[in-house]
């Protein structure tokens, strides 16, 4: 408990050194880590240069993952699975691209990615001064409707008659800071190479997020846009993008406790939060969610069995929750080994200790840590609708509905009544992008999703009870089944183009047209409309006490602490090192191809192809073999904090040559997100000599060996 209390206690110290490799910093603060001292060679300062091209404008956001661009015609380097979606999507067509891989010989046989759009970093701005009028606000709601309002007015103003540029603004420290992040978008990105599932998911959900590992995964893709430069949807005219600035792939190996960064989009930590906050989490929220998500499971393995493109269809979703149940599992465990709500309770008492020592910082602080646990008290009151209105897994015909209904309200308001947080481009965004949520619709599961997401509903206790839902079912005499499975007989919600259509009609309109999908919505919307105003009340108020908490930090530790993640760009670094998990055992850094064979069985997830078998028993590794061995390394651990998001982030050498694909943190340290362990989390990131390995001795993909300039 001693080494994990001073874990937290270094988090909160003024000296950059005394961080070691914990953090994911802003650009603007990499200046400040006096990375020449651990031997960094690259200029540091060139990360980002305003209105010039520079290494981060390298680093492209996929939006819930991370991409490299590695030549100068948009080729970029992602994890495979961040790249699954696009498979996932083009095996919904009969050929199944997931188990056997796809290889574009020419850029005419490169396929679309449905749904993916790729954002190149344009410029990033210190907004605060222009949120001073809001900050200014007593009232907690009051104040966050309007820095949503000003934030909703940048976007605006920025996007407008620009179909190609986004912006966003990031919320720093809960709104001590505001950056503005302003993007080129262009939304057509299309699979130049993915290894088949044996390389690039090798090891299945058996081996995720474990150690050691022997994944592949890694995926080649390209981005597209018009002759003209710039960004717009799939088009046979569409030419390959002109990067600014890309990677160059390293050839030299890395080696035990060589220097490295990465540069990605990590979503969001949680690093600055209480024992309220984790006692929340893991005495409710995480438990319910696993329970949850392992029934969703079990309930689509069902359906993959149907036939090849049913399995194609619900494997994303399954994926997707086999990923976080795993990680809340995780993070079950570790809090519960490490005490972690008592590490916190430390901490706390600590900080508690120090304010009493200054009678203005205890009047101004003293009783923040009680305010925020009597708000987790008062919410408690309310939270199997919490439960239900944050598990959105209601089936994407159900879920359109909502949306376009809450839509056709928003609109039929004067602008400044509307909620604060809804946005026509945004509404404009998400309507483009249902034709590709479609292509993993499978009604059967789409019916079964609905289906559990109601009798959740119908378990709530009689305070908060959907009374539409109960009056709904008594008048017609139905079942939940029985209704469910009706509404999808006589709705028309299963074609993609009906549905794009509810969000041209007022809500009149909408209930004119009888659904049984709408009249459900209806029913439904007043209790969803009541749950998002005190939803907002309460997160207004947790974002107020939570800033203060920070404040006090500050007092207490000085203002150089890097925010939580929040989906815009980071900077950390670390070495390349093994650890011990536990008592007697210590995991080397390194994976390698002669430790893959050891796990083959031949059957999934465990099917190491033939090709590769006999490549290894020739070592005809060709010139990636790994220095002292003789061998390929497929990965490696290193220090480089990290989180969800920062999956396809390029890992690079003190030279700033890419030496690697983060793509997974270890088991035992799924708290990360909460805390930095230097002792035992690991980022794990995909070596990128097996990347080229298996580029041109497997795939024989000599064409992309070519353009990275390695041919």
């Amino acid at each position: 408990m001693k080494k994990n209390f001073f874990s937290l206690i270094i988090m909160l110290c003024i000296s950059p050194f005394v961080f070691g490799e914990e953090g994911m910093w802003q650009l603007s603060q990499v200046k400040n880590l006096e990375l020449e001292k651990k031997g960094f060679e690259i200029d540091l300062t060139n990360i980002y240069i305003p209105g010039k091209p520079c290494l981060a404008q390298a680093i492209v956001n996929l939006g819930g993952g991370t991409g490299g661009l590695v030549s100068p015609n948009g080729m970029m380097l992602t994890n495979h699975h961040v790249a699954f979606g696009a498979v996932q999507r083009a095996s919904t067509q009969g050929t199944d691209y997931i188990t056997n891989g796809f290889l574009a010989q020419t850029l005419e046989d490169e396929i679309e990615a449905p749904g993916y759009s790729a954002r190149i970093l344009e410029e990033i701005k210190d907004i605060t001064p222009e949120f001073a009028n809001c900050e200014k606000m007593k009232d907690p709601v009051e104040r966050d409707k309007a820095v949503d309002l000003k934030i909703k007015a940048i976007k605006e103003k920025i996007e407008k008659g620009k179909k190609d540029i986004s912006a966003e603004v990031g919320k720093m420290h809960n709104g001590k800071q505001y950056i503005l992040f302003v993007y080129k978008r262009y939304d057509d990105v299309r699979v130049v190479y993915v290894p088949p599932a044996a390389i690039g998911n090798y090891g299945g959900e058996i081996d995720n997020w474990m150690w050691p590992r022997h994944t592949g995964d890694f995926s080649f893709m390209r981005i597209y846009m018009a002759p003209d430069g710039t960004g717009r949807p799939f088009d046979k005219g569409n030419v390959p993008y002109k990067s600014k600035y890309w990677l160059k792939i390293a050839t030299k190996g890395l080696k035990n406790g060589d220097q490295t960064f990465a540069l990605g989009y990590p979503g969001r930590t949680t690093r600055y939060r209480t024992s309220s906050d984790v006692a929340d989490s893991l005495y409710h929220n995480y438990p319910f969610r696993i329970k949850y998500f392992k029934e969703v499971i079990d309930m689509l393995e069902g359906f993959k069995k149907d036939s090849q493109i049913a399995s194609a269809k619900v494997a994303g979703l399954e994926k997707g929750l086999n990923n976080n149940m795993k990680n809340l599992q995780g993070n079950v465990d570790g809090m519960t080994r490490t005490n972690f709500i008592q590490q916190k309770i430390d901490f706390e008492n600590q900080f508690m200790a120090f304010l009493n020592k200054d009678e203005k910082l205890y009047k101004k602080y003293g009783n923040v840590l009680e305010k925020i646990k009597q708000k987790y008290a008062s919410m408690a009151k309310y939270q199997a609708l919490t439960d239900l209105y944050r598990l959105p897994i209601n089936g994407t015909a159900f879920s359109t509905v909502q949306r376009a209904y809450y839509t056709a309200v928003q609109r039929s308001k004067p602008v400044k009544l509307q909620d604060a947080r809804f946005s026509e481009t945004d509404t404009v965004r998400w309507v483009e992008r249902l034709q590709f949520t479609y292509m993993s619709y499978y009604e059967p599961a789409d019916k079964a999703l609905l289906k559990k997401w109601l009798q959740l509903a119908d378990q709530l206790p009689a305070e908060y009870r959907l009374k539409g839902l109960d009056e709904l079912l008594k008048t017609s005499g139905k079942t939940i089944d029985q209704w469910v499975d009706d509404a999808y007989k006589n709705s028309k919600l299963n074609d993609v183009a009906f549905a794009k259509s509810l969000f041209n009609k007022n809500v009149k309109e909408l209930e004119a047209l009888n659904d049984p999908f709408i009249d459900l919505e209806k029913r439904l919307f007043p209790v969803e409309e009541a749950f998002r105003e005190m939803d907002r009340e309460d997160t207004a108020a947790l974002v107020e006490l939570r800033k203060n908490f920070i404040d006090a930090l500050y007092a207490w530790k000085g203002s150089n602490l890097y925010p939580d993640a929040n989906g815009t760009i980071r900077f950390s670094y670390g070495a390349v090192k093994g650890y011990s998990p536990r008592d007697a055992v210590y995991h080397e850094p390194f994976t390698t191809i002669k430790g893959m064979l050891e796990k083959d069985t031949g059957q999934e997830p465990f099917d190491m192809p033939a090709g590769l078998k006999e490549l290894y028993a020739k070592k005809d590794f060709g010139g990636w073999k790994h220095p002292g061995m003789d061998d390929v390394t497929i990965a490696f651990t290193h220090t480089v904090d990290s989180t969800g998001g920062n999956s396809g982030s390029p890992v690079m050498n003190t030279r700033g040559e890419m030496v690697g694909i983060l793509f997974d943190g270890n088991y035992e340290a799924m708290t990360c997100d909460w805390q930095y362990d230097i002792d035992i989390q690991r980022t794990i990131s995909v070596d990128i000599r097996y990347v080229m390995f298996i580029t041109e001795k497997l795939a024989k993909a000599h064409g992309i060996l070519k353009e990275l300039g390695l041919e």
